[in-house]
This record gives structure tokens, C-alpha cells and sequence, in this order.
């Protein structure tokens, strides 16, 4: 039986004990009521479990879509969208746009570009300059420590917020406008 079957079983198997422990204290009076807040509890533990397993299954399917690089799911895009869209649809899926940590993760991930965005030659990445110019974060807001800028980059000033990767040019990163439509590729952490 799979483990999120058991795990339903073992919840099911609580909520009956809780109605009748309940139905008999109805009818008995009880001296502590440790006993309920105790499966209570018990069965809201099962219940993160089984979210923890749905949620791990879900990054499963993400991995078999996409590929698995480093600890984490890439999963690349259908169609271009804006800098924004793009982060939007990552966060809809449960990941965030793609940050490139490292020159060997860089390189894994423009290999994925260039198996699975036919065509593209560029690619949003989770890096950008909004808020202070020249400042990289990545879209969670914290700062960059990898760079792989293309010669003379970054050079857009306060027009170029948005970084993208070249697949074409060994990966190497430029500063574009957010409103520009390319393709991306979402990442999904693993457990």
C-alpha cells in the first residue's frame, strides 16, 4: 500500500476513534480530556504528512516532465512572457524562475535550454536590478553572488531591469527590458 494510502487509512482510523471517544463522553463523565486533544493533535500531524507526500509527488511529476539538475526540477516553459508574467506562472506552479548558483549549474541549465526551448536564443532568469540599480537579487529578494555577465554587461541602466541568460552565447547573462516577452524555465526546490 502506498504511503499516502496508509496514511489516509491512519486518519480515517482516528476520526472514528475521536466520534466514539466523543460519543462516550457524552455518556461518561471525563476527568481529563488529554485523551481527545492528544488524537487531535495526532491527526493533524498525519494530515501535514499527507500534505508533505502530495506536495513531494507533485515535484516528482514536475522532475519527469522537466529534468532534475543539482537538488532541484526544472521544468521549461510552453510559450515567451514578460519578466513578471513569466515569475508569476513559476509561482502558480510552485517554483520560481531559475537562478543559476554556480558556472556548473549555469552550463547544466543552458544544456536544458537548449534540449527543450527549440529556437530560443535567450532566457529570463529569477535576476534583477529593480529596486536599487545595479543591485542583483534574485526574485526573492536576496542578493546574488554568481555572475555570468556577457562582456560589457550589465549596461541597460535604469531601462534594463531584468536579466536574461544566453543559450547560444555559452549562457552568459544581459540585462533586458522586464516588458520583453522570452521564453524561461522554472525551478522547483527538492526536499
Amino acid at each position: 500500500m502506498a504511503n499516502g494510502a496508509k496514511l489516509l487509512c491512519l486518519i480515517w482510523v482516528g476520526v472514528v476513534i475521536i466520534s466514539g471517544t466523543t460519543a462516550q463522553s457524552r455518556s461518561k463523565p471525563s476527568r481529563s480530556g488529554k485523551g481527545k486533544d492528544d488524537l487531535k493533535n495526532e491527526i493533524d500531524k498525519l494530515w501535514r504528512e499527507v500534505n508533505s507526500l502530495k506536495e513531494m509527488q507533485a515535484l516528482q511529476t514536475v522532475c519527469l516532465k522537466g529534468t532534475k539538475i543539482h537538488k532541484k526540477c526544472y521544468l521549461s516553459s510552453k510559450s515567451p512572457k514578460s519578466y513578471h508574467a513569466a515569475n508569476e506562472d513559476c509561482i502558480a506552479q510552485g517554483g520560481t524562475l531559475t537562478i543559476p548558483r554556480s558556472s556548473d549549474e549555469g552550463n547544466s541549465l543552458r544544456s536544458y535550454a537548449k534540449k527543450s526551448l527549440n529556437g530560443a536564443g535567450d532566457i529570463w532568469i529569477g535576476v534583477n536590478d529593480m529596486t536599487t540599480e545595479g543591485k542583483f537579487v534574485d526574485v526573492n529578494g536576496l542578493p546574488v553572488t554568481y555572475f555570468n555577465w556577457d562582456r560589457n554587461e550589465p549596461r541597460g541602466g535604469t531601462r534594463e531591469n531584468c536579466v536574461v541568460a544566453s543559450i547560444s552565447s555559452q549562457g552568459k547573462w544581459s540585462d533586458e527590458v522586464c516588458r520583453t516577452e522570452k521564453r524561461y524555465i522554472c525551478e522547483y526546490l527538492i526536499p
